[in-house]
């Protein structure tokens, strides 16, 4: 089963893809459209066109464990993603996850117009290696 996590944020979401056997991280790639409704729809159909069994959405709660504004924007997006599609939607706890992604970024040489373009993507990414990693415990 496939397993795609998403970083949502304003101007760009981060989208990643594991493999058939949800134990590496595969493709990555970032959406630059503002409105979340269309942010769903371009998720739900990639999600049914790659063949994903889970949606992983990133929640952004703040370091003390309370929910912000972002962390709202973010419960709005599995909602809206759980009407259009038939698939299994999880809010993940995506603390640090933007910090590794620059680090990430960094460690590679990435810097300026090119991590700004990447970090969304990577972040997603990390979403994702998180959230594969906690089924390995199970």
């Amino acid at each position: 089963m496939k397993v795609m996590a998403i970083d949502y944020g304003d101007a760009r979401t981060g989208v990643a893809v594991s493999d058939a056997t949800a134990s590496l991280t595969g493709a990555a790639w970032v959406i630059h459209v503002h409105k979340q409704e269309t942010v769903a729809s371009m998720i739900a159909s990639e999600a049914a066109g790659r063949g994903v069994g889970v949606i992983v959405v990133g929640y952004p709660i703040n370091m003390n464990g309370s929910a912000g504004p972002r962390a709202a924007m973010s419960e709005r997006l599995a909602g809206l993603l759980r009407k259009l599609c038939d698939i299994e939607v999880v809010l993940w706890d995506e603390r640090m996850t933007t910090i590794s992604a620059h680090r990430i970024l960094t460690d590679v040489g990435k810097h300026g117009k090119k991590r700004k373009e990447n970090v969304d993507a990577v972040a997603a990414s990390v979403i994702l290696e998180g959230y594969l990693n906690s089924l390995k415990k199970m």
